[in-house]
């Protein structure tokens, strides 16, 4: 994706209001390290890491794990690269831990869950590896669980750009579209049941 003023980038930040802040990656593929790395990583972890500690590879339905540094999935070392498989534990150091989901069998889009204190800079509850579309609301099956919405709304890649679509006219940047609009680098979204926005980083 083209990283121009009109777009939020190949990766920004998502705060979903009463729900939590994601990292999103649009990449297909992710590094993950320390913050503060001589080359900056998709995923910055404070943790006993490598400054480059692993990187993540989407290809076509699955996720693929490579080990630069010490990396164990389910307990079982990675030696080179290994399959995600879904809702599998991935280790790394001495005692960063995340949770591998892709809820949505009709989607190549999964989440990095925090399963040991860690976080990334700046905090976020999870990390959402977008491929065409995240699915944001209260079903188990969503990207993103939002329990307490009634329905759904989802963000998606058109034309090189990221939009916003929801039942119900939507609010972005203040302009009211009719169920569907573009994100601008930094937008605020209001719905009918919902709020969040995005911000560039």
């Amino acid at each position: 994706m083209n990283d121009g003023p009109e777009t939020p980038g190949d990766r920004f930040l998502m705060w979903i209001d009463l729900v939590g802040g994601y990292r999103v990656c649009l990449g297909n593929e992710v590094t993950l390290g320390q913050p503060g790395a001589p080359e900056t990583v998709d995923i910055p972890i404070f943790g006993d890491l490598s400054n480059r500690h692993a990187r993540i590879r989407r290809d076509g339905e699955c996720y693929l794990i490579e080990a630069i540094r010490s990396v164990r999935i389910d307990g079982r070392p990675v030696q080179g690269v290994s399959v995600l498989e879904r809702d599998c534990l991935i280790e790394m150091g001495g005692s960063v831990r995340l949770r591998f989901r892709s809820p949505h069998p009709l989607s190549a889009t999964a989440t990095l869950e925090f399963v040991s204190h860690h976080q990334t800079q700046p905090s976020v509850d999870a990390v959402v590896l977008m491929a065409e579309a995240c699915v944001l609301g209260p079903q188990k099956n969503s990207h993103v669980v939002c329990r307490d919405w009634t329905g759904e709304v989802v963000l998606y890649r058109q034309s090189g750009r990221i939009y916003c679509r929801a039942d119900g006219p939507l609010e972005i940047d203040g302009v009211t579209h009719p169920g569907r609009g573009p994100l601008a680098r930094n937008s605020r979204v209001v719905g009918p049941w919902f709020s969040l926005s995005v911000e560039a980083i």
